[in-house]
Parts: C-alpha cells; sequence; structure tokens
C-alpha cells in the first residue's frame, strides 16, 4: 500500500474561542487542515474566515448552511477530504479537549496499520463531570455486547484517524447518525465490517470555560435508541463476531 496521505478533520460549531489556539497547535504538523462549519453563529464565521484567510495555504473551510450535528459535521469532512485526494482523516475536536502532543503516535500508527481506524483510549482527570462518566460505562458494556468483543475500549472519543475509503463506503451503505450517536455508531458498524479498531492512551480534559453542545435528554435518549438498534444489529452478526474472536 502506498503512503497514507493525511489532512486533519476538525468540525465546529460556535467554538470561536478555541478554534485559532487548536489551528495553530495543528499547523505545526504540516499535514492540511479541513475545518468542517457545521452552521456557527457570526462571531465564529468571522474567526474562521479570518484563519481561511490568513493560513490558506494550510486551512480548508468547508461551511454547511445550518447545524447537522456533530456527526454530520464530520461526514460531510469525510466526503471533502476523500474529494481532495487524502487517505486518511484524523479528527480532532475544535474546543482544545484533545491532546494535541498525542498526534505523531496516531500518524505513526495509522502509517504502520493504514486498514485500521485508530481512536484515541481517554484517561479522565478530575475535570470530568461525574454523569458523563457514568454515561461512558454504560456505553461501554453495551458496546462490549454489540461487538461480542472486549477490545473495543471506547467509542466516544472524537480523538482518532479514520481510513477513508472504508468510512466512505460505510456511508454509502447505511445512514449514520449525525449527533452524540455518531462516534460510537460508526466505530462499531466499522468494526463489523471487518477494519481493526487500535487504541491509544491519550489525555482528555474538560476545560473550565468549556462549552459542551451535548443535550442531556435529546441525546440521551438518541444514544438509548442507538444501542437498541446496534443490539438487534449485532444478533445476525453473532456468529461472524464470535469466529472473528476466536480466529484472534
Amino acid at each position: 500500500m502506498s503512503e497514507p496521505k493525511f489532512c486533519f478533520l476538525v468540525p465546529i460549531y460556535n467554538h470561536h474561542r478555541t478554534i485559532e489556539a487548536t489551528v495553530e497547535k495543528l499547523l505545526s504538523y504540516a499535514v492540511p487542515i479541513i475545518i468542517v462549519d457545521d452552521g456557527s453563529n457570526e462571531e465564529t464565521k468571522k474567526v474562521l474566515f479570518q484563519l481561511a484567510e490568513r493560513f490558506a495555504s494550510e486551512v480548508l473551510l468547508h461551511t454547511l448552511p445550518e447545524n447537522s450535528g456533530k456527526g454530520g459535521a464530520c461526514l460531510e469532512g469525510f466526503r471533502v477530504a476523500s474529494e481532495q485526494g487524502y487517505t486518511h482523516a484524523l479528527q480532532i475536536d475544535a474546543d482544545g479537549q484533545h491532546d494535541s502532543a498525542d498526534i505523531p503516535q496516531f500518524l505513526e500508527l495509522a502509517k504502520q496499520r493504514p486498514e485500521a481506524l485508530i481512536s484515541g483510549h481517554p484517561q479522565y482527570d478530575d475535570s470530568m463531570p461525574t454523569a458523563r462518566r457514568i454515561g461512558r460505562k454504560i456505553t461501554h458494556f453495551w458496546v462490549h455486547i454489540e461487538t461480542l468483543s472486549m477490545s473495543v475500549k471506547d467509542t466516544m472519543c472524537g480523538f482518532r484517524v479514520y481510513p477513508l475509503a472504508a468510512t466512505t463506503e460505510l456511508m454509502d451503505k447505511v445512514n449514520i447518525g449525525t449527533r452524540m450517536d455518531f462516534d460510537i455508531e460508526i466505530m462499531v458498524r466499522l468494526y463489523w465490517r471487518g477494519v481493526p479498531v487500535l487504541f491509544i492512551p491519550t489525555k482528555v480534559i474538560y476545560p473550565e470555560q468549556g462549552q459542551s453542545h451535548f443535550r442531556a435528554f435529546k441525546d440521551n435518549v438518541k444514544i438509548s435508541w442507538l444501542h437498541t438498534r446496534l443490539f438487534f444489529g449485532m444478533l445476525p452478526r453473532a456468529p461472524m463476531l464470535l469466529a472473528r474472536r476466536f480466529k484472534s
């Protein structure tokens, strides 16, 4: 396989306070940056326009007409990245939660295993809200059932390197969730399709003045419905998943 061609993918919705610092950290890696503006407010659009103008050779700004959710922005970004000729997209959040110092590890592992989905395995500090910690444990329990595997360590971290060929092929065949259900669903479905999922420990923080777009009631209902669908989707795949587990 030829050398992977990487890009950064940064979905953003109203994170005007943190996006400049995020972009400046990414620029040091000499990897093109695709920013997908998910229908942000005018204040954010102004900052994004200035960044795209200032770093015209490094930053491609793609704007969605209205908010479609983090997943919707990522799915659109995968299409854009693939059309631009990239083979892999490293998705990182715009709010500063992810540790950009770990990027070389992600890129190096993706070079070694270009067929794999590379994901962060979050190492949280005390800044993580208790409710979010409990919610993650519940999701991990269900994902282990849906994949019939304990090897899928975390499905909610958005710090990932996506192999674009496998990802866009999945997108062509399945409607993936576009909001907080996105990270979980796309990883489980890629795993179902035989894409290896590898993990790198990475520090994740909840900034003191961070802006979360998690909608407690709506998103928890959406995630619960997702797990119901994935559970029943797992049942006809169980023989294949079990065979794959024992083979490995």
